[in-house]
């Protein structure tokens, strides 16, 4: 895998990664663009302990354009577009509407409870494919492995930058989910905290040695939530799913990482994974795109690393053809989850399709 950096107009910075070693990328970005803007405020949640990014400028952002005007295709010779080569494999870019950006740090105070600093840190977007209509469930192995290469470069990269502590992969799919751009693509957030989830689950790490191995064996051993399973990784639905349709796929070794993974981890992630987005897309009968966020869990870039094992969380808010589970009450105002679909039930339904 080659890869290639290069600046766009505004000074963000662009990266291809091709598989093909003899790619070149000589286009550059014509546009005249603004500036970047400035990074978001952090304010503190005294209540919660927990950090809240307000940015602003991202309600002036792209919302769901037509495929003429997809600002993730290639650029043609009539319209330059955020990527200005014809083509690409993979690319990667800062993202033109950061929830996190780099920027001197601030600090301020909002109420004597409440204080605030910049939100620095850094947001990229990853394109899987210059093909609009295409999805990560439809790319060949070679394509998905090519992507998950790169998740774990920028990974590296993100983790090294000052003020990052944590890196997050992921990619939104659907408008169910609240997607504003349809052209198939994930974002990299490098947080300058480690976030409440990540917290929550070290605690329980901390408090319980070896917990993150105990699940995972349990997991195997009863296999009735088991959906797929390889030489090195193990889907399951878990025990205490919070959605309808919920997946967790977990490598066998305790890694802190996406750069941690040997070869051998990635090739046997990619099949798999392809495997169960397919079988979501064709859970309720006729292919119907299923909306989800698949989501890696990684390790914080400074603090306990060795309680941390990486894994993928794959969850989808629809539960039925025609209906989807919402954050209602409980769930947004006390954080308590109601599924509504059975754990062993969902893990079934998976287990059954054809993709």
């Amino acid at each position: 895998m080659k890869q290639t950096s290069s600046r766009l107009a505004d000074g963000r910075e662009i990266i291809y990664f091709d598989e093909r070693d003899d790619a070149v990328h000589t286009r550059i970005d014509t546009r005249d663009l603004a500036p970047p803007p400035q990074p978001s405020q952090l304010r503190w949640d005294p209540l919660l302990e927990e950090w809240v990014a307000v940015a602003a400028h991202r309600q002036t952002r792209t919302f769901l354009p037509p495929t003429d005007e997809c600002p993730l295709c290639p650029s043609t010779p009539e319209r330059a577009t955020e990527v200005p080569e014809y083509d690409y494999d993979v690319v990667v870019f800062e993202n033109r509407f950061p929830s996190f950006a780099p920027a001197p740090a601030s600090a301020g105070e909002i109420t004597p409870l409440t204080p605030s600093r910049a939100g620095v840190g850094r947001c990229e977007v990853v394109c899987f494919t210059a093909d609009h209509d295409a999805s990560f469930a439809s790319l060949p192995v070679s394509r998905a492995r090519t992507v998950l290469a790169a998740q774990a470069a920028r990974t590296a990269a993100l983790a090294e930058l000052p003020g990052v502590e944590q890196v997050f992969c992921f990619e939104n799919r659907g408008v169910e989910i609240g997607v504003t751009l349809h052209h198939p693509h994930g974002q990299i957030y490098g947080y300058p905290f480690v976030t409440p989830r990540t917290r929550a689950m070290l605690g329980a790490a901390r408090r319980r040695a070896g917990l993150f191995g105990e699940v995972l064996a349990a997991e195997r051993a009863a296999g009735v939530r088991v959906v797929a399973a390889n030489e090195h990784w193990t889907a399951y639905v878990p025990a205490a799913a919070r959605w309808p349709f919920e997946v967790h796929v977990v490598p066998h070794r305790q890694v802190p990482d996406l750069p941690a993974l040997t070869d051998a981890e990635r090739d046997a992630f990619v099949p798999l994974y392809l495997d169960l987005l397919r079988r979501m897309d064709r859970l309720f009968g006729a292919p119907m795109p299923m909306p989800y966020i698949s989501a890696w869990h990684q390790a914080p870039v400074l603090v306990d690393r060795d309680l941390a094992w990486l894994h993928l969380q794959l969850f989808s808010p629809r539960r039925a053809p025609d209906k989807l589970k919402h954050l209602a009450g409980s769930e947004s105002a006390m954080g308590v989850f109601v599924n509504d679909v059975l754990p062993e039930e969902a893990a079934r339904l998976l287990r059954e399709v054809v993709p």
